[in-house]
């Protein structure tokens, strides 16, 4: 596989297997430590965080959800020796039946990737997400992440 097709999967494997809530194949994807940048979505300021402690916050999340598609397209790639960048626009769907509204919540926007060449094929180092919309039930992120978390705690 050329090094282009190579990024690209990386990337499109990210959103594969998080909807799929196949963390530890997530988490693989990642650098031990990963540039995190979600200010357009969630506020504060970029971070760098271990890659197990994102792939932790995510699943807190997207795990209560009764499903979600991740979509990634048009992707823009540039390969500097051990190096790439990769810039997609992306569509993410997230599901979850309630009482008190919508069970959709939908954004749409761009990703962009860097990312480096390991032993192991290619790793993303930093991520950052640009949210350009938004509809539906944003509010279901709130009670995926209190049904994840009840799910966690033991019984009894």
């Amino acid at each position: 596989m050329d090094d282009r097709s190579a990024v690209i999967e990386t990337c499109d494997r990210m959103g594969w297997h998080t909807d799929l809530r196949e963390w530890a194949e997530v988490t693989a994807l990642f650098t031990d430590k990963v540039l995190v940048d979600h200010t357009s979505l969630l506020g504060g300021s970029p971070t760098t965080m271990p890659a197990q402690e994102l792939v932790d916050s995510w699943a807190a999340v997207i795990g209560g959800y009764d499903t979600s598609q991740h979509l990634m397209t048009n992707h823009l790639v540039t390969v500097d020796g051990d190096t790439a960048q990769c810039t997609a626009s992306f569509q993410a769907t997230h599901r979850l039946d309630n009482p008190l509204g919508s069970p959709l919540w939908r954004i749409g926007g761009r990703y962009r990737f860097h990312l480096v060449r390991s032993a192991g094929g290619w790793k993303i180092d930093e991520i950052a997400m640009t949210v350009l919309w938004a509809e539906g039930n944003q509010g279901i992120a709130e009670l995926a992440a209190q049904r994840q978390a009840a799910s966690r705690r033991p019984a009894g």
